[in-house]
């Protein structure tokens, strides 16, 4: 078998950032994944469970009520825990969507209030939901994009 696109990532060098992560195009669609790039891949501690999980809640329901919602196809979590994917339509940039990312860290950062599909009928395992890890999770990352403007990666 080939070895898919994120295996060829060299995740040593790989620091934290807004990076696309491949495009893809069928029957004329362009579909552009994002690697929303939270840790240090191998270096730093990964995103613990319940604060991935509530990102997760979060950050899909911003973005499926957002200006872009049209374009978002899927927001969740990467199985390694240093990040999460955005997919979406369109053949894009990560310049094109960083406000949009941005302003999704905000809503996390800010949020007040019952999680959204934290209940048995909504979710799986909505007792696994920490709100303040998420969002310290989420201040990290956002001032790491403010203050380095990563998005390409480089080998």
């Amino acid at each position: 078998m080939d070895k898919i696109q994120s295996f060829k990532v060299n995740h040593l060098k790989l620091e934290p950032g807004l990076y696309v992560s491949r495009k893809d195009v069928y029957s004329g669609v362009t579909v552009t994944t994002f690697d929303l790039r939270f840790t240090r891949p191998n270096v730093e501690p990964v995103i613990d469970q319940p604060a991935l999980h509530a990102i997760e809640h979060l950050g899909a329901t911003f973005f499926r009520n957002s200006k872009i919602k049209e374009k978002v196809i899927y927001f969740g979590p990467m199985g390694c825990r240093t990040g999460f994917y955005l997919v979406t339509f369109g053949d894009l940039t990560s310049l094109d969507v960083y406000d949009h990312v941005i302003d999704a860290c905000d809503y996390i950062i800010n949020f007040d209030g019952k999680i959204p599909g934290a209940s048995p009928v909504e979710c799986g395992n909505y007792l696994e939901l920490n709100l303040s890890m998420a969002k310290y999770f989420v201040q990290v990352y956002k001032n790491r994009l403010i203050e380095n403007k990563c998005f390409e990666y480089k080998e």
